[in-house]
């Protein structure tokens, strides 16, 4: 039997993921009608279906095999997913879509492997910090950094810029959580935000992003067109929305809407109500994982626990803020909510985690 942190945990990401099945459906469905495509209006949703189920599968191998078992394997786990990283860019393999490398096909279908390894990293990492008696001393950690630096360094080629700042942000909240010495990853990190806010200005789509962000009418025909609609789309639906299925924007105007922007649909439809219910549901994501992190059985679950929390409860924050102008655009799916089979598969085996982690520690407190 679950606790009460676990069945309101579980219980929440089902909601999420039935309420983005409904919006996918919507968005997805008025695409193929929209566009006179050859397909079923229902073929999103049933893929997302089949994803959903394989996740499930997964889920349940990685809750058998358990968070500690799981700790053990990262570094194999981090060296198959840099080799999926790498076989992005084989012709033939590797999948170019809107001009980046990210995606391997795979039976037909496509896998995007930085999904999984932005929650591989931080584990690895937790790995190495705990399985050390003494602290982590500078040469170890250099050594660490210099392994997960070959799969950040694959997805930044990608190019994935929205992912390695999630994995950075992950990793700065692992080194506070562990009291690590701030002298060997300050200095060094303010280095590296400085010489990628250097390279990334040089980048052309870095610079229109930025570009649209500081000014939401720079470019309306190409990079500023989704951040502009999704206002539109998001501002429209007053208090209560439009309701469901009669949303505008998801008529050609607002492009991937299925994607990144289906909250903006969302709120078109359901209006503060509704948006204000999705933020909610995520809140008591964070408080169920935070809660299972403060009471796990050992330092390990804590950071775990805390740190797939985190990456959760963080994503949706991105989404959230892209959608809302908050934030630049950049590209990160809404977890549990958004179409997209590699990122409800990882997320779904980061919520097994988080279980798992919680079933060890009942396990303790019962057998004590």
């Amino acid at each position: 039997m679950m606790n009460r942190h676990s069945a309101a945990l579980l219980f929440f990401a089902v909601i999420l993921f039935a309420m983005g099945l409904v919006m996918v459906f919507n968005t997805t469905s008025a695409e193929v009608l929209d566009r006179f495509l050859d397909r079923s209006t229902h073929h999103a949703l049933i893929r997302q279906l089949l994803y959903a189920v394989v996740g499930v599968l997964f889920a349940w191998c990685v809750w058998y095999i358990g968070y500690q078992n799981l700790l053990k394997l990262s570094g194999s786990l981090l060296i198959g997913a840099s080799i999926l990283l790498a076989l992005v860019f084989v012709p033939g393999i590797g999948q170019q879509i809107n001009g980046a490398h990210r995606w391997i096909s795979i039976f037909g279908n496509s896998f995007q492997p930085s999904e999984c390894v932005k929650y591989l990293i931080p584990l690895y990492f937790i790995h190495v910090i705990t399985a050390r008696k003494a602290p982590l001393d500078l040469r170890a950690f250099l050594i660490t950094l210099a392994k997960i630096s070959v799969p950040i360094g694959l997805i930044l080629i990608e190019p994935d810029n929205g992912t390695v700042a999630i994995i950075f942000s992950a990793l700065i909240v692992l080194f506070i959580l562990s009291q690590l010495k701030s002298i060997y990853w300050v200095l060094p990190l303010a280095v590296l935000l400085c010489g990628g806010a250097i390279a990334a200005a040089q980048r052309p789509h870095v610079y229109d992003r930025i570009k649209v962000y500081l000014d939401p009418e720079y470019d309306l025909k190409g990079k500023g067109h989704q951040p502009y609609q999704a206002k539109i789309a998001a501002g429209s639906g007053g208090l209560f929305g439009r309701g469901l299925g009669e949303s505008l924007q998801k008529l050609e105007y607002l492009p991937e809407a299925r994607s990144d922007y289906i909250a903006a649909i969302f709120a078109e439809e359901c209006g503060f109500v509704g948006i204000t219910a999705l933020i909610l549901l995520y809140m008591g994501i964070g408080y169920c994982g935070f809660s299972i992190a403060q009471r796990s059985s050992d330092i390990t679950g804590f950071y775990v626990a805390a740190l797939f929390t985190f990456l959760l409860c963080f994503q949706a924050f991105l989404n959230l803020g892209v959608v809302s102008g908050l934030l630049p655009s950049k590209g990160t799916n809404l977890p549990f909510f958004s179409h997209g089979g590699s990122s409800l598969l990882a997320n779904m085996m980061a919520l097994s985690v988080l279980l798992n982690v919680d079933y060890h520690a009942r396990k303790k407190h019962v057998s004590i």
